[in-house]
């Protein structure tokens, strides 16, 4: 029996490949056909007769597609010749980049981008950016189709917003893990790529805040699938080894002494992991590190964030006044204003605005936790 094609690997060499095929003039959504067309024909090869340079091969047998599929006898003759030359090493890096910042394009929306990103760079099928989103194989598809028009007619000729990028990855780590794609798995994966052509220290920050929270994944859930808040999470069950990539990568960055808003959050996750129990954190320098994330996004969710740091370190009643400062719109505030509550000892208070965030949470596990503190606190 064949060997099975590596499909990670597969994947790892697609934005190189699509990369070059834009630059040498096809537009995106071509390049993208033909790029998959390749991968059907390296997944019946390969396993028989594997190639010396994998991106060589598909670069040449993507190109050739592309070529098959322009109508322009043209056009075809002059790409043509690009075709039979012999295949060499082909770089990656660039072509990488410019494909991150292509699906980060600001004319696309959050959900557009994210999509994109995963079936460009990342390498996944539609099919299972579906399952890992919880919708129709169609309705992603014609989401991803609709991406690639958008961006079809766009050129390289800008160095891009690092910053889009950041937060198009960071959008594909907070959905989590469904489906057969666990996407923050994923999104590591591809900010690990990234850190390797972009030297940025918020880059840096980024992927060190995903290996924090990431490190945590094993005891955020119970048996019955219930939530474990961070305060009950057995910290035993912590990645110790990616706590210590995470803090090495942070430390590095903040040594660049261009403090970025991934950054702090990585310095607040990183005081977190550095606590042997919950009594032990730091809570005071948590605040001061939401104070310099004020200070560099002013964001609704930081001020809410600060207000439960400034309740652990300084009592639940400044808490409170630090949460009145937050608009009541913002997600999860009840739930926050709630546990303020009950950490001042107004249970009956803070059992009512437990149910009141249940109503509102934005999933199941949410809301079951959230439904089980207002019954908690009524039985009692």
């Amino acid at each position: 029996m064949s060997p099975p094609v590596d499909e990670v690997h597969l994947r790892s060499v697609v934005p190189g490949v699509l990369g070059v095929l834009v630059r040498r003039g096809a537009d995106f959504a071509a390049a993208e056909d033909a790029v998959q067309d390749a991968l059907v024909e390296a997944v019946r090869a390969w396993p028989a007769d594997p190639p010396r340079d994998p991106q060589a091969w598909l670069v040449t047998v993507a190109w050739r597609r592309f070529l098959d599929a322009t109508r322009s006898e043209a056009a075809r003759r002059r790409r043509e010749e690009v075709v039979h030359e012999e295949p060499g090493p082909v770089s990656s890096a660039d072509d990488t980049l410019q494909l991150y910042f292509l699906c980060a394009h600001p004319s696309l929306t959050p959900s557009s981008a994210v999509a994109l990103t995963l079936r460009a760079v990342g390498g996944l099928t539609t099919r299972q950016i579906a399952a890992a989103y919880l919708v129709p194989e169609a309705t992603m598809a014609q989401r991803i189709s609709r991406a690639k028009r958008t961006v079809s007619g766009v050129r390289f000729d800008s160095a891009g917003d690092v910053a889009t990028v950041l937060r198009v990855l960071y959008l594909v780590f907070n959905e989590g893990y469904s489906g057969d794609v666990d996407l923050a798995a994923e999104a590591i994966r591809l900010t690990r790529q990234l850190a390797a052509v972009v030297d940025h220290p918020e880059v840096a920050g980024l992927l060190a805040l995903m290996l924090l929270h990431h490190a945590r994944r094993a005891a955020r859930v119970a048996d019955d699938g219930s939530l474990v808040p961070l305060a009950q999470q057995d910290r035993g069950r912590w990645d110790t080894a990616l706590i210590a990539e995470g803090v090495e990568v942070l430390q590095a960055a903040l040594a660049r002494d261009r403090l970025g808003e991934f950054q702090a959050q990585a310095a607040i996750a990183a005081l977190h992991a550095d606590a042997r129990t919950a009594e032990e954190t730091d809570w005071v320098q948590i605040v001061e590190w939401y104070d310099e994330l004020l200070r560099l996004t002013d964001s609704p969710v930081v001020r809410l964030n600060r207000a439960v740091a400034v309740g652990e370190a300084d009592g639940a009643r400044a808490g409170l006044a630090a949460l009145a400062s937050v608009d009541a719109s913002v997600p999860r505030r009840t739930a926050v204003q709630a546990y303020l509550h009950e950490k001042d000892g107004d249970l009956p208070t803070a059992a009512r605005l437990y149910a009141e965030a249940a109503a509102k949470a934005p999933n199941a596990a949410e809301r079951d936790h959230l439904t089980r503190q207002a019954a908690r606190l009524n039985s009692g």
